[in-house]
């Protein structure tokens, strides 16, 4: 892979300010102050909230307190969406902190999945992992590496330690020369304005003739209302960590640097700003 490890960096630490606060209608013993968390954009909300629900159950009644779950403006956030596509999809051009609400009641069963425990969250991410290495490499590296690997990408994860993640990632992120690129990209494509989960199909980083593929043939192939005409006005937004990336760039090269670490491009499709 090229080597823009300042890249690889800035996605690894990129942070959300963002301040909790509990559910006006749970019932708590003394009243509960905010609590203010910078978020780690590549993160799962129950990975990294451990201290917000602790700072919380303090004032609650014990019997009060069932599985942990929070909302933005309404919407139930999914755990097993990124912390930085959730922001990107429901709050990207709203003012920080990113205002979240805690519940600990009420779970909404449609919306959300349970998460009882950390090894469902290992779960789901080596689940990602692995079927994203199946687009890029026929899963031959993933099946190559030894637990102990898998281990050290969740760890890297958990603990948040980008040299240890990239030590056993960059092996996913290689690809021979003579094939200039992964057989198809892992991507999903998400938007704001529909209700369906996200978009993903096969997708090769070049053409038959041999050219790269951009991020502007990606959305005209899979997603055309997202791509602007010529004579008309930008409509909306394509957003990747927080980020507008231009429509040139090669999508072989956003793979291997924009990707979240469950080895997905997520890309946000949300619509453009009127003030």
């Amino acid at each position: 892979m090229t080597d823009d490890k300042d890249v690889l960096r800035d996605v690894w630490f990129g942070r959300i300010p963002t301040c909790f606060t509990l559910y006006q209608d749970e019932i708590t013993e003394r009243e509960a102050e905010p609590y203010y968390l910078l978020l780690p954009r590549i993160s799962y909300l129950t990975l990294v909230t451990d201290k917000v629900k602790k700072h919380f159950q303090k004032v609650m009644r014990q019997e009060e307190v069932s599985e942990i779950w929070f909302e933005y403006e309404g919407t139930p956030l999914k755990w097993h969406y990124p912390i930085g596509l959730l922001f990107d999809l429901h709050a990207s051009n709203t003012a920080l902190p990113w205002c979240i609400t805690v519940h600990f009641k009420n779970f909404p069963e449609k919306d959300l999945l349970h998460c009882h425990s950390k090894d469902v969250i290992e779960a789901h991410f080596m689940a990602c992992i692995k079927e994203a290495d199946a687009l890029k490499h026929k899963s031959q590296v993933i099946n190559e590496m030894q637990k102990k690997d898998h281990k050290q990408l969740w760890m890297g994860l958990q603990n948040d330690k980008f040299e240890q993640f990239w030590a056993i990632n960059r092996k996913l992120m290689e690809y021979s020369p003579e094939e200039s690129g992964f057989r198809y990209i892992p991507f999903r494509i998400y938007q704001a304005t529909t209700e369906r989960p996200f978009i993903q199909k096969l997708f090769r980083p070049i053409d038959s003739g041999g050219q790269l593929h951009t991020l502007g043939d990606l959305l005209k192939d899979v997603c055309p209302s997202a791509i602007t005409p010529e004579d008309g006005e930008k409509k909306t937004q394509v957003m990747i960590h927080g980020i507008e990336p231009m429509l040139e760039t090669p999508l072989q090269w956003l793979s291997e640097h924009m990707s979240y670490p469950d080895n997905f491009l997520h890309i946000s499709i949300i619509p453009r700003p009127t003030d």
